[in-house]
Protein backbone atom coordinates (compact mmCIF):
# COMPACT_ATOMS: atom_id res chain seq x y z
CA UNK A 1 0.00 0.00 0.00
CA UNK A 2 1.33 3.46 -0.88
CA UNK A 3 2.22 5.55 2.12
CA UNK A 4 -0.41 8.21 1.33
CA UNK A 5 -3.10 5.54 0.91
CA UNK A 6 -1.96 4.01 4.18
CA UNK A 7 -2.56 7.26 6.03
CA UNK A 8 -5.93 7.75 4.35
CA UNK A 9 -6.97 4.23 5.35
CA UNK A 10 -5.93 4.95 8.92
CA UNK A 11 -8.20 7.99 8.97
CA UNK A 12 -5.57 10.21 10.54
CA UNK A 13 -7.37 13.53 10.33
CA UNK A 14 -10.73 12.23 11.49
CA UNK A 15 -9.40 10.05 14.27
CA UNK A 16 -7.36 12.66 16.07
CA UNK A 17 -8.66 16.27 15.94
CA UNK A 18 -5.77 17.72 17.93
CA UNK A 19 -3.41 16.15 15.41
CA UNK A 20 -5.05 17.73 12.36
CA UNK A 21 -5.48 21.04 14.18
CA UNK A 22 -1.77 21.21 14.96
CA UNK A 23 -0.91 20.49 11.35
CA UNK A 24 -3.39 23.09 10.13
CA UNK A 25 -1.79 25.62 12.47
CA UNK A 26 1.61 24.83 11.05
CA UNK A 27 0.36 25.20 7.47
CA UNK A 28 -1.26 28.54 8.15
CA UNK A 29 1.53 29.85 10.37
CA UNK A 30 1.55 29.60 14.15
CA UNK A 31 0.64 32.70 16.16
CA UNK A 32 2.85 31.58 19.03
CA UNK A 33 6.36 33.07 18.83
CA UNK A 34 9.12 30.52 18.41
CA UNK A 35 11.70 30.02 21.14
CA UNK A 36 14.79 28.45 19.63
CA UNK A 37 17.73 27.58 21.86
CA UNK A 38 21.26 26.62 20.85
CA UNK A 39 22.17 23.11 21.96
CA UNK A 40 24.82 20.48 21.36
CA UNK A 41 24.66 16.67 21.33
CA UNK A 42 27.44 14.67 22.94
CA UNK A 43 27.50 12.62 19.74
CA UNK A 44 29.14 15.62 18.05
CA UNK A 45 32.32 14.65 19.89
CA UNK A 46 31.76 10.90 19.48
CA UNK A 47 35.17 10.40 17.88
CA UNK A 48 36.94 11.74 20.97
CA UNK A 49 34.53 10.19 23.48
CA UNK A 50 34.96 6.75 21.91
CA UNK A 51 38.75 7.10 21.89
CA UNK A 52 38.76 8.07 25.57
CA UNK A 53 40.29 11.44 24.77
CA UNK A 54 37.18 13.14 26.19
CA UNK A 55 34.82 12.29 29.05
CA UNK A 56 31.21 13.40 29.47
CA UNK A 57 32.47 15.91 32.03
CA UNK A 58 34.87 17.27 29.40
CA UNK A 59 31.98 17.55 26.96
CA UNK A 60 30.02 19.64 29.45
CA UNK A 61 32.98 21.99 29.86
CA UNK A 62 33.37 22.22 26.09
CA UNK A 63 29.67 23.11 25.79
CA UNK A 64 30.16 25.97 28.25
CA UNK A 65 33.14 27.15 26.21
CA UNK A 66 31.00 27.06 23.06
CA UNK A 67 28.28 29.12 24.75
CA UNK A 68 25.41 26.71 24.11
CA UNK A 69 22.18 26.84 26.11
CA UNK A 70 21.80 23.10 26.73
CA UNK A 71 23.34 19.68 26.14
CA UNK A 72 21.88 16.45 24.82
CA UNK A 73 23.49 13.52 26.63
CA UNK A 74 24.07 10.73 24.12
CA UNK A 75 24.16 7.95 26.69
CA UNK A 76 26.53 5.67 24.76
CA UNK A 77 29.41 7.38 26.57
CA UNK A 78 28.08 7.45 30.12
CA UNK A 79 30.34 5.48 32.44
CA UNK A 80 27.33 3.89 34.13
CA UNK A 81 23.80 4.52 35.34
CA UNK A 82 24.94 4.43 38.94
CA UNK A 83 22.99 7.08 40.88
CA UNK A 84 26.17 8.60 42.31
CA UNK A 85 27.63 9.12 38.82
CA UNK A 86 24.43 10.53 37.34
CA UNK A 87 23.82 12.95 40.19
CA UNK A 88 27.45 14.11 39.98
CA UNK A 89 26.92 14.92 36.28
CA UNK A 90 23.70 16.73 37.15
CA UNK A 91 25.52 18.77 39.78
CA UNK A 92 28.39 19.61 37.39
CA UNK A 93 25.90 20.82 34.79
CA UNK A 94 24.08 22.93 37.37
CA UNK A 95 27.30 24.51 38.65
CA UNK A 96 28.06 25.53 35.08
CA UNK A 97 24.58 26.90 34.35
CA UNK A 98 24.10 24.20 31.73
CA UNK A 99 20.58 22.73 31.33
CA UNK A 100 19.95 19.36 29.72
CA UNK A 101 18.00 19.43 26.47
CA UNK A 102 17.59 15.69 26.90
CA UNK A 103 19.22 12.28 26.73
CA UNK A 104 19.47 9.82 23.82
CA UNK A 105 19.41 6.02 23.72
CA UNK A 106 19.27 3.25 21.12
CA UNK A 107 16.08 1.21 20.91
CA UNK A 108 14.52 -1.29 18.49
CA UNK A 109 10.78 -0.93 19.05
CA UNK A 110 9.81 -2.51 15.70
CA UNK A 111 9.71 -6.05 17.08
CA UNK A 112 7.24 -8.72 15.86
CA UNK A 113 7.74 -10.75 19.05
CA UNK A 114 5.64 -9.51 21.99
CA UNK A 115 8.28 -10.60 24.52
CA UNK A 116 10.92 -8.51 22.74
CA UNK A 117 8.58 -5.51 22.65
CA UNK A 118 8.10 -5.89 26.39
CA UNK A 119 11.87 -6.02 26.79
CA UNK A 120 12.18 -2.74 24.87
CA UNK A 121 9.60 -1.16 27.18
CA UNK A 122 11.60 -2.25 30.23
CA UNK A 123 14.78 -0.87 28.66
CA UNK A 124 13.16 2.51 28.03
CA UNK A 125 11.73 2.54 31.55
CA UNK A 126 15.23 2.05 32.96
CA UNK A 127 16.54 4.95 30.90
CA UNK A 128 13.57 7.10 31.88
CA UNK A 129 14.67 6.61 35.49
CA UNK A 130 18.25 7.53 34.55
CA UNK A 131 17.06 10.59 32.61
CA UNK A 132 15.02 11.67 35.61
CA UNK A 133 18.07 11.30 37.82
CA UNK A 134 20.08 13.50 35.44
CA UNK A 135 17.40 16.16 35.69
CA UNK A 136 16.45 16.04 32.00
CA UNK A 137 12.90 16.07 30.64
CA UNK A 138 13.35 14.45 27.23
CA UNK A 139 14.54 11.04 26.05
CA UNK A 140 15.27 10.19 22.40
CA UNK A 141 14.23 6.71 21.20
CA UNK A 142 14.47 4.86 17.87
CA UNK A 143 11.73 2.99 16.04
CA UNK A 144 14.08 0.45 14.46
CA UNK A 145 14.02 -1.51 11.21
CA UNK A 146 11.07 -3.29 9.66
CA UNK A 147 11.75 -7.08 9.80
CA UNK A 148 11.84 -8.97 6.47
CA UNK A 149 8.36 -9.98 5.37
CA UNK A 150 6.57 -7.57 7.69
CA UNK A 151 4.26 -4.85 6.38
CA UNK A 152 4.55 -1.18 7.19
CA UNK A 153 1.19 -1.32 8.93
CA UNK A 154 2.46 -4.09 11.24
CA UNK A 155 5.64 -2.15 11.98
CA UNK A 156 3.68 0.96 12.91
CA UNK A 157 1.45 -1.10 15.21
CA UNK A 158 4.43 -2.70 16.99
CA UNK A 159 6.25 0.58 17.51
CA UNK A 160 3.12 2.42 18.62
CA UNK A 161 2.24 -0.30 21.14
CA UNK A 162 5.75 -0.22 22.60
CA UNK A 163 6.04 3.55 22.69
CA UNK A 164 2.59 3.98 24.24
CA UNK A 165 3.49 1.71 27.15
CA UNK A 166 6.81 3.50 27.57
CA UNK A 167 5.09 6.91 27.48
CA UNK A 168 2.64 5.87 30.17
CA UNK A 169 5.64 5.19 32.41
CA UNK A 170 7.58 8.30 31.35
CA UNK A 171 4.57 10.55 31.98
CA UNK A 172 4.68 9.73 35.68
CA UNK A 173 8.11 11.39 35.80
CA UNK A 174 7.26 14.27 33.50
CA UNK A 175 9.57 12.96 30.78
CA UNK A 176 8.72 13.17 27.09
CA UNK A 177 9.80 10.50 24.61
CA UNK A 178 10.89 11.76 21.20
CA UNK A 179 11.02 9.19 18.39
CA UNK A 180 13.72 10.11 15.89
CA UNK A 181 13.49 9.95 12.11
CA UNK A 182 16.36 7.51 11.76
CA UNK A 183 15.73 5.21 8.83
CA UNK A 184 13.80 1.97 9.03
CA UNK A 185 10.19 2.40 10.11
CA UNK A 186 10.79 6.13 10.77
CA UNK A 187 12.36 7.03 7.43
CA UNK A 188 9.33 9.09 6.37
CA UNK A 189 7.19 11.70 8.09
CA UNK A 190 3.98 9.82 7.24
CA UNK A 191 4.84 6.76 9.34
CA UNK A 192 6.18 8.84 12.24
CA UNK A 193 2.95 10.83 12.37
CA UNK A 194 0.86 7.67 12.21
CA UNK A 195 2.86 6.19 15.12
CA UNK A 196 2.23 9.34 17.17
CA UNK A 197 -1.48 9.29 16.26
CA UNK A 198 -1.73 5.77 17.65
CA UNK A 199 0.35 6.52 20.77
CA UNK A 200 -1.90 9.52 21.44
CA UNK A 201 0.07 10.91 24.39
CA UNK A 202 1.16 14.45 25.30
CA UNK A 203 4.42 12.80 26.37
CA UNK A 204 5.22 11.58 22.85
CA UNK A 205 6.80 13.60 20.06
CA UNK A 206 9.45 13.70 17.36
CA UNK A 207 13.14 14.04 17.97
CA UNK A 208 13.44 15.79 14.61
CA UNK A 209 16.75 15.20 12.85
CA UNK A 210 16.58 17.55 9.87
CA UNK A 211 19.07 15.50 7.82
CA UNK A 212 17.68 11.99 8.07
CA UNK A 213 14.50 11.61 6.01
CA UNK A 214 14.64 9.24 3.05
CA UNK A 215 13.08 11.23 0.22
CA UNK A 216 12.85 11.21 -3.57
CA UNK A 217 13.88 14.86 -3.76
CA UNK A 218 15.20 17.68 -1.59
CA UNK A 219 11.79 19.33 -1.74
CA UNK A 220 10.35 16.21 -0.14
CA UNK A 221 13.03 16.45 2.57
CA UNK A 222 11.82 19.94 3.50
CA UNK A 223 8.17 18.84 3.28
CA UNK A 224 8.83 16.00 5.74
CA UNK A 225 10.59 18.40 8.11
CA UNK A 226 7.65 20.81 7.92
CA UNK A 227 5.13 18.03 8.56
CA UNK A 228 6.94 17.00 11.74
CA UNK A 229 7.67 20.45 13.21
CA UNK A 230 4.30 20.68 15.06
CA UNK A 231 5.20 17.50 16.94
CA UNK A 232 8.91 18.21 17.44
CA UNK A 233 10.07 17.89 21.04
CA UNK A 234 13.77 18.26 20.26
CA UNK A 235 15.78 18.93 17.10
CA UNK A 236 19.09 17.56 15.85
CA UNK A 237 20.90 19.86 13.45
CA UNK A 238 23.43 19.05 10.75
CA UNK A 239 24.26 21.06 7.66
CA UNK A 240 24.34 18.17 5.15
CA UNK A 241 21.64 15.70 4.15
CA UNK A 242 22.62 12.17 5.18
CA UNK A 243 21.62 10.45 1.93
CA UNK A 244 23.11 12.90 -0.58
CA UNK A 245 25.70 14.84 1.47
CA UNK A 246 24.26 17.97 -0.15
CA UNK A 247 24.09 21.19 1.90
CA UNK A 248 20.92 21.85 3.89
CA UNK A 249 19.36 25.29 3.54
CA UNK A 250 19.43 25.99 7.26
CA UNK A 251 17.75 29.38 6.90
CA UNK A 252 14.81 27.65 5.22
CA UNK A 253 14.71 25.06 8.02
CA UNK A 254 14.67 27.75 10.70
CA UNK A 255 11.81 29.49 8.92
CA UNK A 256 9.83 26.24 9.11
CA UNK A 257 10.48 25.90 12.85
CA UNK A 258 9.59 29.56 13.42
CA UNK A 259 6.42 29.24 11.34
CA UNK A 260 5.40 26.21 13.39
CA UNK A 261 5.98 28.07 16.67
CA UNK A 262 8.54 25.51 17.87
CA UNK A 263 9.84 26.07 21.37
CA UNK A 264 12.90 24.03 22.19
CA UNK A 265 16.49 23.16 21.42
CA UNK A 266 18.22 23.18 18.06
CA UNK A 267 21.06 20.84 19.01
CA UNK A 268 24.14 20.45 16.88
CA UNK A 269 24.79 16.81 16.01
CA UNK A 270 28.04 17.04 14.10
CA UNK A 271 29.25 14.06 12.06
CA UNK A 272 31.37 15.80 9.45
CA UNK A 273 34.79 14.76 8.19
CA UNK A 274 36.55 17.65 9.88
CA UNK A 275 37.82 17.11 13.42
CA UNK A 276 34.99 17.94 15.87
CA UNK A 277 37.28 20.31 17.75
CA UNK A 278 37.15 22.66 14.77
CA UNK A 279 34.02 21.42 12.98
CA UNK A 280 31.57 21.65 15.89
CA UNK A 281 32.25 25.35 16.68
CA UNK A 282 31.53 26.24 13.04
CA UNK A 283 28.16 24.47 13.14
CA UNK A 284 27.35 26.03 16.52
CA UNK A 285 27.99 29.52 15.13
CA UNK A 286 25.52 28.88 12.30
CA UNK A 287 22.93 27.72 14.83
CA UNK A 288 23.52 30.76 17.05
CA UNK A 289 23.06 33.16 14.15
CA UNK A 290 19.80 31.54 13.03
CA UNK A 291 18.37 31.23 16.55
CA UNK A 292 19.05 34.91 17.08
CA UNK A 293 17.40 35.73 13.75
CA UNK A 294 14.21 33.70 14.20
CA UNK A 295 13.66 33.34 17.95
CA UNK A 296 11.96 35.52 20.53
CA UNK A 297 14.16 33.99 23.27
Amino acid sequence: MHRRDFLKAAGTAAAMPMFSNALAAAESGSTAPARLFVGCCALSYGKHLTAGAMTMEDFFRKAVELGVRGVDVTTYWLKSTDPGYLTALRHLAFKNGLPFSGAAIRTEMCQPDAAKRAEEVRKIQGWVDATDMLGASHLRVFGGNLPPGATERQGVEWVAETMKSACDYAAKRGITLGIEDHGGITAHASTILEILRRVDSPYAGVNLDISNFEAKSEEEQYSDIEACVPYATHAHIRDLFTETSRPIDLDRVWRLFAKGGYRGYMSAEYEGKEDPMTGVPKLIEKIKTLCSKYSSA
